[in-house]
């Protein structure tokens, strides 16, 4: 068997040269039979099936055969089918050719033959034009006389039937130039400017329709309709044509908006003294303007004309045009852009005007700019507040000098009717202030915001300006004490000036608008000094007729008699009875201030050293003259209705404590004592104190001294606290040379 598959193998070479992949096929087959058969016949005992297997297999073989050759027998037949299929049509593609090949030779003798007929063609094409023209000629003729009759009809303002004719002539036009084809008749030339004619007056006619809706509404109707056809005629345009489209609908719309332009916004612009009168005449005429376009001009024009829609943003626009210039070409006063503010951000959007109730919501003009833009909204408003500014601190200017006219006159200030001294100057400043403030709130949040920052810098300023009046106002009286009569009276009414603005500034503040905290700290900073300045005056006018009676202090005659306090106290009665005309609390804290300038002046007199205690016993009538006169200043001022509290006196009784004491030894102890209640207490305050008592030693006075060292520092004062002994010199001891005073060579 193994021979027989060499011999297939060697006869099926050449054919598996031809076809590889059959080649490879074969071996793969050969390769599984031969597994097979060695499988199967490997055991000795299957040999004697192998003529079985054999007998099997060639059936199988011979049965593939069969169906191999059936196969390739159908497909033989397939082919020549088609090959027969394609004779047939090859034959008919030659029978289609020789047909097309006959037809295009008859189409070249038809071409040549219509050829020939051409002119024979256009001979027909002229004929018909001239028959159809010669079947016009009576129109043609008439043509003249009916351009004629249009332009009369146009001149009467018969719109209609002036159209009728142009329509008709247009006609004639076009039926005479679709047969011939050519050129434009001259006969035919003025149609376009007539129509030019009419349509200029329908514009002019629809341009006086706010005049025409009420004298003759079928007029302006006749317009309208004309309009209205040729905007039909246009629409059924296929493609723009010569004259075409006449656009008479935005002429008209033109026409209108352009009347309205010229009735209230063509003529110059107001002075601006005028500018209030004229605001108000546009407040009147333009809500009657839009009543009269939607009862007498929108039932004459179609709903696409949106008449009063027209009428309102027509109005709108010419307004803002008419601002702007009016802000670019004048130079507005303060009441003039306050009236134009109020006037553009709420009458003219408000319920009197654009926001009527009865007029058509067509009118509504909320989707269009506003007639002020912001930034001029805010340059109006810069412009404004500056303006203000100066006229304000030119009133205020006014008001000082009135008042301090009023300071040299030879009568006291007036009294109210509660007894105290009283001027219109708070009255006034407050005034002028509050109502530039209040009124600006029917402006605008910001501007008020605006002009209530500014009035407190110029109520700054003012305060500033009062304080320099003052100064000059002292100045004067230095130079002459008999100028002014009432010098104190007069400073005494600025006090009550300073109580009525300090408590009314916080009354200018709007409700919902902050004070910009810088602007809030230099007006406290302004009263402040105001305050501070009156009290100083004050003050140094009580000292000036105090001080000739504080030179004696201290002496002998100080320490023999009371007569000197007994003077100081009947003047200081004298010059404070008039602090009753002063409101509290400024009252009080003037004669808080007055108690303590005179303990600074008697504390400053102490100091001078003016006085040494000679012995024990003046020692003990200087500490019984100090704690008499502190007793007598107290009761002074308790008469006069300060309270001790509020006194300062109590530091002459504590000074006497240094004075009594016998035994200078125990001074370190009694000026530990004192330290603690007067922190503000310095050494030369006490060494000038020691000097006075005239008994301690140099040793003594060190250890006084070295005790003040080593004692702690003070704990800081209590609030309300306020230093004395800081605010007293001490002069300095004399200088010890070493050689005899001479005359320097």
């Amino acid at each position: 068997m193994g021979m027989d598959m060499e011999e297939e193998q060697e006869s099926a070479a050449p054919q598996d040269s031809e076809w590889p992949e059959l080649e490879k096929a074969e071996r793969l087959a050969r390769g599984a039979a031969l597994k097979w058969a060695s499988g199967i016949f490997y055991s000795p005992k299957q040999l004697t099936r192998l003529d079985r297997y054999r007998s099997r297999e060639a059936q199988r073989m011979c049965s593939i055969e069969s169906r191999i050759k059936s196969t390739v027998q159908s497909y033989l037949e397939s082919v020549q089918t088609g090959l027969e299929q394609l004779g047939l049509a090859l034959k008919e593609v030659q029978e289609a050719r020789e047909a097309l090949v006959e037809a295009q030779g008859a189409l070249r003798s038809q071409a040549e033959a219509a050829h020939n007929l051409q002119p024979l063609r256009e001979l027909a094409h002229q004929h018909g034009q001239l028959q159809a023209v010669t079947l016009l000629l009576p129109q043609l003729l008439a043509v003249p006389e009916a351009v004629a009759r249009t332009q009369a009809l146009i001149k009467g303002n018969q719109f209609l039937e002036a159209y009728a004719v142009l329509r008709e002539l247009e006609q004639l036009r076009d039926e005479v130039l679709d047969p011939t084809g050519g050129p434009e008749l001259s006969l035919f030339e003025g149609l376009a400017p007539l129509g030019e004619e009419l349509g200029l007056a329908v514009g002019k006619v629809v341009g006086s329709a706010r005049q025409l809706a009420r004298d003759d509404p079928a007029l302006l109707v006749a317009a309208v309709r004309v309009a209205e056809f040729e905007e039909e005629r246009d629409s059924q345009l296929q493609s723009p044509s010569p004259g075409r489209p006449r656009a008479w609908r935005q002429r008209c719309l033109g026409a209108l908006q352009r009347a309205l332009e010229e009735a209230y916004f063509e003529a110059p612009a107001p002075a601006p003294s005028g500018l209030a009168g004229h605001l108000a005449a546009l407040r009147e005429a333009l809500p009657a303007e839009l009543a009269l376009a939607e009862a007498l001009v929108a039932p004459c024009c179609p709903g696409e004309y949106g008449v009063v829609k027209l009428w309102a943003h027509t109005l709108h626009l010419g307004l803002c045009q008419y601002l702007q210039r009016l802000l670019e070409s004048e130079d507005l006063g303060t009441q003039d852009i306050f009236t134009l503010l109020h006037w553009a951000l709420h009458i003219y959007p408000g319920p009197d005007m654009m926001g009527h109730p009865d007029l058509s919501p067509e009118a509504d003009i909320s989707e269009l700019e506003p007639l002020l833009s912001p930034e001029a909204v805010d340059l109006l408003e810069r412009t404004y507040t500056e303006k203000l500014k100066l006229s304000i601190a030119e009133w205020l200017q006014k008001a000082l000098d009135g008042e301090m006219a009023e300071w040299f006159r030879e009568q006291e200030p007036d009294i109210d009717p509660e007894g105290f001294y009283h001027s219109s100057l708070p009255a006034v400043v407050l005034q002028i202030l509050d109502e530039n403030i209040r009124v600006t709130a029917v402006i605008s949040a910001s501007l008020q915001d605006r002009i209530y920052s500014m009035t407190l810098r110029e109520l700054g300023t003012f305060l500033r300006s009062l304080i320099e009046a003052l100064e000059r106002f002292s100045q004067e009286h230095l130079r002459d004490a008999s100028r002014p009569h009432h010098y104190v009276p007069y400073l005494l009414a600025c006090l009550n000036h300073y109580a009525a603005l300090s408590s009314s500034v916080s009354l200018l503040q709007p409700a919902g608008v902050s004070t910009a905290t810088g602007v809030s700290a230099t007006i406290d900073t302004a009263l402040g000094d105001f305050k501070r300045k009156i009290c100083k005056l004050i003050l140094d006018a009580l000292l000036e007729e105090l001080q000739p009676m504080f030179v004696a202090l201290p002496s002998r005659q100080w320490l023999s008699s009371q007569v000197m306090l007994d003077n100081v106290c009947e003047q200081i009665a004298r010059f404070c009875s008039g602090f009753s005309r002063v409101r509290s609390p400024m009252a009080q804290m003037l004669l808080a201030e007055s108690e303590r300038a005179v303990v600074l002046e008697y504390l400053r007199g102490l100091m001078q050293g003016k006085l040494v205690c000679r012995n024990s016993a003046e020692r003990m009538q200087a500490s019984e003259r100090m704690l008499q006169d502190s007793a007598q200043l107290r009761e002074l001022f308790l008469s006069l209705e300060l309270e001790e509290s509020a006194q300062t006196g109590a530091v002459l009784g504590a000074l006497q404590e240094l004075f009594r004491l016998q035994d200078p030894a125990l001074l370190s102890l009694e000026v530990s004592s004192f330290l603690h209640k007067f922190p503000d207490v310095s050494e030369e305050h006490i060494g000038a104190l020691l000097d006075v008592r005239g008994d301690v030693s140099r040793e003594q006075r060190q250890v006084v001294l070295e005790t003040m060292q080593a004692n702690p520092p003070p704990s800081p004062p209590p609030d309300g606290h306020r230093p004395l002994f800081s605010l007293v010199p001490v002069p300095s001891p004399p200088l010890a040379f070493c050689f005899s005073a001479g005359t320097c060579s």
